[in-house]
């Protein structure tokens, strides 16, 4: 936040909101003002995307450790920005023209410093209305970080006009996927059944998924189309190994058969309907069942969110019942498990945080609460109803009066049913600007089930998710 501090008191057009000059004429000598903002990792990254400088000084926590700034991540040339925003705004003000500038970085800004920057009127000549100001900058503590002179054309004219008040900018961080693909470092590829890859997406996803060292691609599906589909996008496949499979049924059954025979650890759906791979993985004789039902899982990382957002169930159980809510949970929390959340907090969403005879899903909310407590439900703090804004809000919690380990702070939001599942992490992905993978779980190997408007990036993650499981299952 930014507070400016004249010399003189506040002038009746500034408290109203206004902004006002000092013109050369009302401008004495030793005249001050200052202007007082503290820094942090945000104002340093968008000031390196519009200045395009990326120093690594700046930006790089490992290189700053390495080398004499002895791990400080700071920006002297961002405190010297706010000497300028002091002339521009406050002493001289609107209409001051800057002409130059001789100013001495003395001490490193890191993230989280409150600096103060003051300008002193020390010099006035008549002839060009030109000012010298002593500019310096000080640090929460005192310690001058940088000091010089500025040389201004001061205005001749009054302006007072209404202060400008900038919308609030957001730096969305979109590193999520990168996240996911370093926790797959140092991991043995997984052999993958991909099934019915016969259109450049999902051709391209395991590729692109090979050459990310997550995978040995197995292709499941017709030999001539899958190489002449290669040829004409350019895809090389001397990763891959292609299994003959004439159709999408086919190719569906061969798949869930590599997996039965321990030749493959993972599937993933190509050019087909979804109905069509589940149905076989389901199947009583021959399908990968468990004990469980299967369900999908969205991980959405949504920027200015530290940890993962996990959404179920979208895809898969359209409208669950009680019972399939517990293996939803279940499998939700499995996978929280896998990505490093070793107690995730489930909010059993409904449009209400309070239960009501009137709205189904807040009774189911309220028995997979009890549930969990009795351990019904276990690895995680589980709560309910709750609706969106209280379960991901702290201060939406805090204003409905909700006393609650989850409210606020949720890590996965078990949805009543697959529209609103389905809904919501649209939302967050169009609206919210969050990158998403998914994953289907509960079956006897993990299945990427991404949707075919998903692009080949979105098939990467849901790969690297679908890797960690299968590492972990190794593991267990």
């Amino acid at each position: 936040m930014d507070t400016f501090q004249p010399e003189k008191p506040v002038s009746a057009p500034v408290a109203s909101g206004l902004v006002e000059n000092v013109t050369y004429d009302e401008i004495t000598i030793g005249q001050t003002a200052s202007l007082s903002r503290v820094l942090d990792h945000k104002d340093i990254e968008l000031f390196a995307r519009v200045s395009g400088d990326t120093n690594p000084a700046h930006l790089d926590a490992a290189y700053a450790a390495e080398t004499i700034f002895k791990g400080v991540i700071g920006h002297g040339i961002w405190s010297a920005s706010i000497v300028s925003a002091v002339l521009g705004t406050c002493l001289p003000g609107p209409g001051a023209i800057y002409l130059s500038q001789d100013l001495r970085f003395r001490r490193p800004v890191r993230p989280g410093d409150r600096i103060t920057a003051t300008v002193t009127a020390k010099e006035k000549r008549d002839d060009k209305k030109i000012v010298v100001f002593g500019c310096e900058v000080v640090n929460q503590t005192g310690e001058v970080v940088l000091s010089g002179d500025a040389t201004v054309i001061a205005p001749s004219h009054k302006v007072i006009r209404p202060r400008i008040h900038l919308h609030e900018l957001r730096v969305l961080d979109h590193a999520g996927h990168d996240a996911l693909l370093a926790k797959c470092q140092g991991l043995e590829p997984i052999r993958a059944a991909v099934v019915f890859p016969t259109d450049e997406v999902s051709l391209r996803g395991a590729v692109e998924a090979a050459d990310a060292g997550l995978i040995v691609p197995l292709l499941v599906g017709p030999e001539t189309v899958i190489r002449a589909v290669a040829e004409r996008h350019g895809l090389d496949l001397s990763a891959a190994v292609i299994v003959p499979a004439a159709d999408p049924v086919t190719a569906a059954t061969v798949s869930v058969g590599l997996v039965r025979d321990g030749q493959a650890e993972a599937l993933m759906k190509g050019n087909l309907h979804s109905d069509i791979l589940l149905g076989e993985v389901v199947r009583r004789d021959s399908g990968l069942r468990t004990g469980r039902k299967v369900s999908h899982v969205f991980v959405m990382h949504v920027p200015g969110r530290v940890s993962s957002l996990l959404v179920t169930d979208a895809a898969v159980l359209m409208y669950p019942t009680l019972d399939e809510k517990v293996d939803i949970a279940q499998n939700a929390i499995d996978l929280a498990h896998v990505l490093g959340i070793d107690v995730p907090r489930v909010a059993v969403l409904s449009a209400v945080e309070t239960v009501s005879s009137k709205i189904p899903s807040t009774l189911d909310a309220a028995s997979l609460t009890v549930m969990a407590a009795r351990g019904q439900i276990r690895g995680a703090v589980v709560d309910g109803p709750l609706a969106f804004d209280n379960a991901v809000d702290p201060e939406a919690a805090r204003i409905k009066g909700i006393k609650s380990e989850v409210a606020g702070r949720a890590d996965i939001l078990l949805v009543p049913n697959f529209e609103a599942g389905n809904m919501v992490a649209k939302e967050l992905s169009k609206i919210a600007q969050a990158d998403g993978a998914g994953v289907v779980m509960g079956a006897r190997c993990p299945i990427v089930l991404t949707s075919r408007s998903d692009d080949e990036r979105t098939r990467v993650a849901s790969c690297a998710v679908a890797v960690l499981v299968a590492h972990a299952r190794r593991g267990g």
